[in-house]
């Protein structure tokens, strides 16, 4: 199979783009190095087109391994012929793979099996051959063989209605077509399995055909079915796809006889016996998986606007991680990040202890000069947020706080990684150190949790954990190189996903800055243990240096570019030194150069040429910067408060394929429902808004009872 042009058809690419995206990826090339530095070679092509490109040669690459090794096993048993090798050398899916092998591969004891160690299988092909005129008991008296358990004409018939049966349902044909008529015309049934409460309710008595079905609701069944809350089944009428079966191994305009009664019957018990069952396994299992890219695409996609939220640099942040009994643990962190104090306040039952709360906190606040107090969003959170406003009320402050999202943060906690950063700590401290990192500087600190422990997605705990980490680390990576990573302050959590590197690495950087002393130039890379050559090429890019050598090193410019810079700056009228004071000056001249004809001037590729000058144009950019910073408070917003039809602002928290839920100063998000997103038609949420995003909401309902508040942005 000539995968480039495959690939080529299927993704609208030209098949020379294909071939270098494959003979680069073989090198050992990254994806985001590729993306990024490699531009001539693929056309242009984004992270999102490589990554779907390669996952797609894996496929290929798997099935085409698959047909050998299925080729191979049929071989070894003799029956391999030219049409059979031929159907399998031409299938496109491995679902077409297996059905075509189902008939030679070795099963657990059957029915039919059972029946072939009796010596019946001529009289199964007798019978369906359908003789006409025939006699089924007499031919089944020639079989009758007690010492084998043949005992009967009926014995032998049943025997041999079995093997007919299992012939069908192992036939690829049948199967194919079964399975895409199940699929058009089978409705998904649930029903519940104990009458109780919970939150499956709404799928007690519930249908819904399989074609239709959306992604969340299969992964809402599975957790219900897994729960034990529900049964969930398909259903079909069987007077619909028995006939269609018949058609291919009854006697085409033969009046019926005794065999092809028999024929009829061995069918009839085909399909409610084997094909049946077996299809719906394979439909669910289809759904399933379906779903699960879904959720993981929706969870990626959430988590990849979360990790690029614009840090809050420059100002001194106290965070508060909430509780009752404990006592709420508090940390002060500089505008540089560097960690300052930490206490525990108890203003919350059983102590009480408000007022003095209030002392405390205001000392702290006016002591160390705190710009913007972090209140993680876990337990008591609210309490605590109302106890801050009156603070910031009572006091005329000029202070501002933000409810930041704890989720990962008792895992990152519990982590030998926070252990080794601040082994005197207990786990409440830690993670108070770790919500105000997050809103300092949130791609660093949030690359220490495990991604699906951040909690914003749909059904991520019933997606296949490869699968998902698989996506996430992608994720993770594509973030952490688009951003840069600095390679005199960077942690080693966040050095690990950076291009070319991996776990060991990032620690010997780490070993070699602290032996050494700060790095001076890229090049300086090369002498930490076990980065060669190879990797060298692939991080140095994505690293900056904000204080070396050269100021090309703050930049995303690659050093093979380096001469390329200095030649368009030299155009330009400036050098490298002048990068560091004439930004502006150099941006305006810049702008004035047509990159084709600078390309062709200097004999480079245009994509090159491009990303040279915008580097160039804004050296030391972070592209965060560019984002909408967090929506800080500075008083809170009570259920009893709100009335319908109140205009309001808050922040996206989550994305989800029916709606979006938003934080707009409650204790719980509120949820925009997709209905309720635009007056235009919205496909997914995801077209609207994304996660971190301020927007403007009306309330549309409020549920006192269950803390619930329903939000629309339509009309607004």
């Amino acid at each position: 199979m000539d995968f480039n042009s495959v690939i080529a058809g299927e993704m609208r690419l030209k098949p020379w783009q294909v071939g270098e995206v494959v003979k680069l990826v073989d090198q050992g090339n990254t994806i985001p190095f590729i993306a990024r530095y490699r531009k001539e070679a693929t056309g242009e092509m984004d992270e999102t087109s490589l990554r779907s490109l390669v996952e797609r040669l894996e496929y290929l690459r798997n099935l085409e391994k698959r047909k050998e090794e299925v080729l191979r096993l049929i071989d070894e048993q003799g029956k391999l012929d030219d049409l059979l090798k031929a159907k399998i050398q031409k299938a496109i899916k491995l679902q077409e793979v297996e059905d075509l092998y189902r008939p030679y591969k070795q099963k657990k004891k059957t029915r039919a099996s059972v029946a072939r160690e009796k010596g019946l299988e001529p009289l199964a092909m007798w019978i369906l051959s359908q003789p006409k005129d025939a006699n089924p008991e007499a031919e089944a008296a020639k079989y009758l063989n007690p010492e084998l358990g043949v005992n009967s004409e009926q014995d032998a018939l049943k025997g041999a209605l079995d093997i007919i049966a299992e012939d069908v349902s192992d036939n690829a044909d049948v199967r194919s077509l079964i399975r895409t008529k199940i699929y058009d015309l089978a409705e998904i049934v649930a029903k519940a399995k104990k009458e109780e409460r919970s939150p499956y309710e709404m799928y007690y008595e519930y249908k819904e055909p399989v074609r239709k079905i959306p992604p969340h609701r299969i992964l809402a069944l599975n957790r219900g079915e897994k729960e034990e809350f529900l049964t969930v089944g398909i259903a079909v009428e069987s007077e619909k796809m028995v006939p269609l079966i018949e058609v291919k191994y009854l006697n085409k305009g033969l009046e019926k006889n005794a065999c092809s009664q028999l024929v009829a019957d061995a069918i009839q018990d085909s399909y409610k016996r084997l094909i049946f069952p077996s299809i719906e396994r394979e439909i669910r299992s289809e759904l399933t998986t379906r779903a699960g890219e879904q959720a993981v695409k929706v969870f990626a996609a959430n988590l990849r606007q979360l990790l690029l939220q614009p840090p809050v640099r420059g100002r001194v942040i106290m965070a508060i991680d909430p509780a009752y009994r404990t006592g709420c643990k508090w940390a002060l962190i500089d505008d540089t990040g560097k960690l300052s104090q930490v206490g525990v306040i108890y203003p919350h039952p059983p102590q009480n202890q408000r007022e003095q709360a209030k002392k405390d906190v205001l000392k702290q606040v006016s002591e160390n000069g705190v710009q913007i107090i972090a209140v993680g969003n876990g337990t008591a959170s609210r309490e605590t947020e109302e106890l801050i406003a009156e603070i910031i009320r009572e006091n005329n402050l000029q202070l501002e706080y933000i409810i930041v999202s704890e989720a990962g943060a008792s895992v990152y906690s519990a982590s030998p990684l926070a252990k080794e950063e601040f082994p005197d700590f207990d786990l409440s401290l830690r993670s108070a150190v770790s919500i105000a990192r997050r809103l300092q500087d949130p791609l660093a600190e949030l690359v220490k949790i495990d991604p699906k422990s951040i909690g914003v997605g749909q059904y991520q705990h019933d997606v296949a954990p490869k699968i998902l980490e698989s996506s996430l680390g992608a994720v993770v990576e594509s973030c952490v190189n688009t951003v840069g990573v600095d390679l005199n302050t960077a942690s080693s959590s966040v050095l690990r996903f950076v291009s070319g590197l991996n776990t060991s690495v990032a620690k010997n950087i780490i070993t070699y800055r602290e032996k050494n002393g700060k790095f001076r130039t890229r090049e300086d890379l090369k002498k930490v243990p076990r980065l060669g050559g190879q990797s060298f090429i692939q991080c140095a890019g994505f690293i900056r240096l904000s204080d070396g050598d050269n100021y090309l090193e703050s930049t995303p410019v690659h050093p093979e570019s380096y001469d390329l810079a200095v030649k368009i700056l030299d155009k330009a009228g400036f050098d490298v030194k002048d990068l560091k004071s004439q930004t502006t000056e150099i941006r305006k001249a810049l702008a004035s150069f047509k990159p084709e004809d600078l390309a062709e001037e200097l004999k480079a590729g245009i994509p090159t040429v491009k990303d040279i000058i915008e580097a160039l144009q804004r050296p030391g950019r972070d592209p965060r910067e560019d984002l909408p910073r967090p929506l800080l408070r500075q008083d809170i917003t009570r259920l009893e408060d709100l009335q319908e039809g109140m205009l309001l602002e808050g922040t996206v928290r989550n994305i989800v394929d029916f709606g979006m839920f938003v934080d707009i100063g409650l204790k719980n998000d509120g949820l925009v429902h997709i209905s309720q997103l635009s007056d235009n038609f919205v496909k997914h949420p995801m077209e609207v808004a994304s996660v971190g995003d301020i927007i403007k909401v009306k309330v549309l309902s409020m549920d006192a009872e269950r803390g619930r508040v329903g939000l629309s942005m339509r009309g607004i």
